[in-house]
């Protein structure tokens, strides 16, 4: 019997219904090259230190570079940076330089050899702190090592995906009080 008032939903568009937190673009980089993906497959694993679990699969150039440099950057981006987010996810940077393609100027990080993005929202340093399950689900454990986030901007319009080039974009802050 299925539940009432429901219909049945494809198995493979699961990740739809359970997507985690906002869309970053990783940026990493390996002897004088670097990359730019668009990420939403990430969950937050530990808070102290700060640990970020994400799949990337290993056929992606952006894998290459994390493999062999072993560090990368999540930059947070902002709803008016869509369009290059959908740009960055639709080519591969073995082929293109996505830096160009988006008129951006990479940023040197503090602690790690990936650059960030200047124009997004915050930036997350980290260092790949666990692959054992890389080779098997495409799983990696990041260390967030230095974190970085705009002055001023108290609710920024990050972007959710959904689904190809759709996003969502929270829309207002609801706080529940208990009595």
């Amino acid at each position: 019997m299925k539940p009432r008032n429901k219909r049945e939903w494809p198995l493979k568009q699961v990740n739809r219904l359970i997507q985690t937190g906002p869309v970053v673009l990783v940026t990493t980089a390996h002897a004088g090259r670097s990359n730019i993906m668009p990420m939403s497959w990430h969950t937050m694993l530990d808070f102290d230190p700060p640990l970020v679990g994400c799949v990337i699969s290993r056929e992606h150039f952006t894998y290459e570079l994390l493999e062999r440099s072993r560090e990368c950057v999540l930059n947070i981006p902002t709803a008016p940076l869509a369009r290059e987010v959908v740009r960055c996810g639709s080519v591969s940077g073995r082929k293109k330089d996505k830096w160009a393609m988006c008129g951006w100027t990479p940023e040197p990080a503090t602690v790690v050899s990936a650059p960030l993005i200047p124009s997004c929202y915050a930036h997350l340093e980290c260092r790949v702190r666990d692959d054992s399950w890389a080779s098997r689900y495409d799983f990696i454990v990041l260390e967030v090592v230095r974190a970085w986030v705009a002055r001023g901007v108290e609710l920024p319009e990050t972007l959710h995906h959904v689904h190809g080039p759709e996003f969502l974009v929270p829309g207002r802050r609801l706080k529940v009080t208990m009595r």
